[in-house]
């Protein structure tokens, strides 16, 4: 048993006013800090199984850094080696410049920003950087010093056809010289034993070429690659299967150990299904490669988890969304042949996260519907949750003022302070339960990840957006008791999507840049449509006052109904595998920026200090234990900085060798 302990400021559960949320800002991110409402609620099973479960998921962390980019736990360690031993003058801009650097190096789980994708480019000079390795006595290979410096590798995720999307992409999923082409050409070849429950073929693996020059995967999994860290992840999941709630919840836990054992597709799919069946209970979990977003042939799963403690009074809430999901469905504008007969298992809950790792950590999702393979979702359902104490954590240390600046007139800002809340709520409740959950690929059309490819991503989310933005503007979530005044929470649901799709989301890139990032994009790509479409009948308006851009909708009913045309365009986009027609959605509305625009809207936005992106440090959860060495009590303290949370880290949770 790994037992540890470190210096933190204890958290106060009744003290929630007084709770420091941020812990610190630099460079365009802040990092904060959440808390874990109702922890003395739970029973001490209960707290060791998220205990559990938190050490599995962290276990884990090196294999994020890894996937991320091949040289990046050399980097990693180089860096926090310079940063624990030099002895020399920490006051200059130097220095200082080198430790914004590292906490953005730890932000993003290596040297590619975590949103842009964009390498991370050190702000002092390399000549500096080779006076500390020596200074520290540091070793890193001068090829690797240069590419921090140069434009080598600098896209971790390439989505420019014209650049290769494998060739041009600097994330370890592929190994250097295999083609995009090869890929395609490798999977298609492989054949699930049933074609109506296709494997998510490559989810586990990286793609490498053997000695004899073929294509082969490398399996992620114990005794394979990565095997080191998998091994302590099994270590802590067989220990909270000692203490699940329940049979269908350890069962289910054990068919995550076999798949990390195995690394078999079958038993990854027959372990979700058991996952979506385990309902019962206060504890949950997300573990293992799950999301594709990093590869841009969207293959293979991101390492990642998220542990959660059930949401009791917000949960209730939300089960109505849920319950209503095949009203949702059969009163969509999709065609007939799209909709859904029967929309299965989709259970939505807002949960309290207890600690995330990989993928979901520092920066984190505010949502999440799983699993994605399709075939389960249909026959099985999903599982779709809300992070309520991110989402707090967020809105109790939101900036002030851009809602102002870039807002167009006082109605909508009062609409904003009023609804946008719970319009937030909405929107990310019926985008992951009736959004994901909704339409049917027809038979015979492969997955959106063949037929779609790197545009599978991007579509999905814009399509459960406009499921969402569709039913956020309908007297029917007033009929379930959800908002007091369905127009006004819809009229301001419009705003704010409209006014971040084509203007305010921008200040998360540079100048010059093209939007990436598949959610960035597809705001965009629903936004400009939308303007584009409503020209004739005046349905948004882009304002110019004093030299600055606004927008006003001038027609929500028209807005309402072009957004309904959009979504059963992208239904059917998705359902037919309609590569081409998807392509240019993405391509005409969603990836190139009015850049007179975004000059502005980034002028407008140097007046606010609060940054554009933000992450979490995760609360410490510290065992308490007897003379047997046995837990009788588990204490939850919080980091005091970034640096202490990141290093301790290093130290406890470095399973892997630098190279893999």
């Amino acid at each position: 048993m790994m037992l540890f302990s470190v210096v933190c400021h204890a958290q106060n559960p009744k003290d929630v006013d007084s709770f420091d949320y941020q812990v610190e800002q630099f460079s365009d991110i802040k990092v904060l800090r959440y808390q874990i409402p109702g922890w003395d609620k739970l029973t001490l099973k209960e707290q060791k199984l998220v205990y559990y479960l938190c050490q599995a998921g962290t276990s884990g962390r090196d294999i994020i850094w890894d996937q991320n980019y091949k040289y990046n736990l050399k980097i990693r360690k180089a860096l926090e080696n310079v940063y624990l031993n030099y002895k020399g003058d920490k006051t200059s801009p130097d220095w200082a410049s080198f430790e914004v650097y590292l906490k953005r190096v730890w932000f993003s789980n290596g040297i590619h920003h975590h949103y842009s994708k964009d390498k991370i480019k050190p702000e002092f000079s390399q000549q500096y950087f080779n006076a500390l390795l020596q200074s520290t006595k540091t070793v890193l290979e001068p090829y690797i010093v240069a590419i921090l410096f140069n434009d080598k590798d600098g896209k971790k995720v390439n989505l420019d056809e014209s650049k290769g999307l494998v060739e041009g992409s600097a994330v370890n999923f592929y190994e250097k010289g295999i083609s995009h082409k090869e890929v395609e050409a490798f999977y298609a070849k492989k054949v699930s034993p049933e074609p109506e429950k296709p494997y998510s073929f490559g989810l586990n693996s990286k793609l490498i070429r053997n000695k004899k020059g073929q294509l082969e995967e490398k399996v992620w999994k114990s005794g394979g690659m990565y095997g080191a860290a998998i091994d302590q992840i099994i270590y802590w999941l067989e220990k909270a299967k000692t203490v699940a709630e329940n049979k269908p919840q350890a069962d289910a836990l054990g068919l995550l150990i076999e798949y990390y054992k195995t690394g078999s597709l079958k038993t990854w799919d027959d372990y979700n299904i058991a996952w979506l069946q385990a309902t019962e209970g206060n504890i949950d979990y997300i573990n293992g490669f799950v999301e594709v977003y990093n590869d841009p042939l969207g293959y293979r799963g991101s390492y990642e988890c998220i542990v959660q403690i059930k949401d009791f009074d917000m949960s209730k809430k939300m089960e109505l969304v849920s319950n209503n999901a095949q009203w949702f469905e059969d009163n969509s504008p999709l065609m007939i042949a799209h909709k859904k007969k029967n929309v299965v298992g989709v259970s939505y809950k807002t949960i309290i996260v207890a600690g995330e790792a990989g993928d979901a950590s520092p920066s984190t999702p505010i949502g999440v519907n799983l699993p994605n393979a399709d075939w389960i979702r249909a026959a099985h359902g999903s599982k779709s949750v809300s992070l309520g104490n991110i989402v707090e954590s967020y809105s109790k240390s939101a900036g002030k003022g851009r809602l102002e600046e870039f807002a167009n007139d006082v109605e909508e800002v009062e609409l904003a302070k009023k609804y946008g809340e719970i319009g937030d709520k909405l929107h990310t409740a019926l985008h992951e339960v009736v959004g994901h959950a909704s339409g049917q690929i027809n038979p015979g059309v492969g997955t959106p990840k063949e037929t779609l490819k790197s545009y599978a991503s991007t579509l999905e989310e814009g399509r459960a957006d406009l499921v969402a933005l569709y039913y956020l503007y309908d007297s029917k979530i007033q009929e379930l008791g959800l908002v007091d005044d369905w127009k006004k929470v819809g009229m301001e649901s419009y705003d704010s999507y409209i006014r971040n799709g084509l203007m305010t989301q921008l200040i998360r890139i540079q100048l010059g840049a093209d939007i990436e990032e598949a959610h960035m994009r597809n705001r965009q790509w629903v936004s400009a449509w939308v303007y584009e479409k409503g020209v004739k009948d005046n349905v948004i308006s882009k304002l110019n006052r004093d030299g600055k851009t606004y927008i006003n909708i001038n027609d929500y009913d028209k807005l309402h109904d072009l957004f309904g045309q959009l979504l059963r365009e992208v239904q059917r986009i998705k359902s037919e595998g309609d590569y081409e027609a998807g392509k240019l959605l993405v391509e005409k509305y969603g990836v190139k920026v009015d850049q007179k625009l975004h000059a502005e809207v980034l002028e407008r936005n140097k007046q606010f200090t609060s940054a554009p992106y933000s992450g979490f440090v995760n609360p410490v959860l510290v065992p308490k234990v007897n003379a047997k060495g046995e837990i009788i009590g588990i204490e939850v303290k919080q980091p005091k900085t970034f640096a202490e949370q990141m290093l301790f880290y290093s130290k406890k949770f470095s399973f892997l060798p630098l190279e893999n």
